[in-house]
């Protein structure tokens, strides 16, 4: 895949010189202290390299019928996409962002093509009922906890249950969402997510755990992230954050 940005990166790129370049493990102690500086430096540079990229990224997105997500739940969304995608995962390119650190009477989902750098769909949806009102604020990976999984998933297949057509998820995490399956978590419309409850009760309805949405918007949304995409939800949350293995 080719960002359409990247030409005018790449020349802006060409002017940058790193402090250090790569260095063989040396032969003497001595100098054992100078290489761990130099390797510092280096990766370093490594992820200032890859926060130009991704700031570019997400300024080049097109926005003209909907709003962005956030600069720091994209850049975290933008990291995990890509490590997904060089392990071979990622089938269909597309970038699903859940923001939960947003208020649930906000449209805080997000549909990215990531070949076309365009927003497809903006929406909102629920988190689980025990995971907080209004705001999402407490996490958990076990059954019946009733609360929305962190991280990062991969789309499964389609079924139709009790909610209609709803997509299957698969977990990327262990430890902290790799049971989604197991727990029955996945993308599915339901009648409590509107906004006429937000007007009358002051939030939407909340789920068992599944990321759920307008059942007006189920299947448009399904037919455009099925198939191994990814789908990232994101919070500031400190113990997700020192857990994730695909987020820094």
């Amino acid at each position: 895949m080719s960002y359409k940005f990247l030409p005018l990166l790449f020349l802006s790129l060409l002017a940058y010189k790193p402090t250090t370049k790569a260095v063989k493990t040396p032969a003497i102690i001595n100098d054992s202290v100078k290489v761990i500086e130099q390797n510092k430096l280096i990766a370093e540079n490594k992820t200032t390299n890859f926060e130009i990229v991704s700031k570019a990224f997400f300024y080049s997105l097109d926005k003209s019928t909907y709003s962005l997500p956030s600069l720091e739940s994209f850049t975290k969304a933008f990291e995990g996409y890509e490590q997904l995608k060089k392990l071979g995962r990622v089938k269909n390119e597309i970038l699903t962002i859940i923001d939960f650190s947003l208020s649930s009477t906000q449209e805080r989902m997000w549909v990215i093509d990531m070949t076309t750098q365009r927003v497809l769909l903006q929406s909102l949806v629920s988190h689980g009922m025990n995971s907080g009102t209004e705001f999402a604020k407490s996490f958990s990976n076990e059954s019946n906890s009733f609360k929305s999984s962190l991280g990062f998933y991969l789309t499964g297949e389609t079924y139709k249950g009790k909610h209609g057509l709803s997509l299957k998820l698969d977990g990327q995490e262990y430890g902290i969402n790799h049971k989604a399956r197991e727990r029955a978590v996945v993308v599915h419309g339901a009648e409590y997510v509107n906004k006429s409850l937000i007007k009358t009760q002051g939030y939407i309805g909340r789920s068992q755990g599944c990321p759920a949405v307008p059942m007006n918007m189920t299947k448009k949304l399904i037919d455009l992230i099925k198939n191994q995409s990814v789908l990232y939800i994101h919070h500031p949350s400190r113990i997700y954050m020192n857990k994730s293995s695909l987020t820094s």
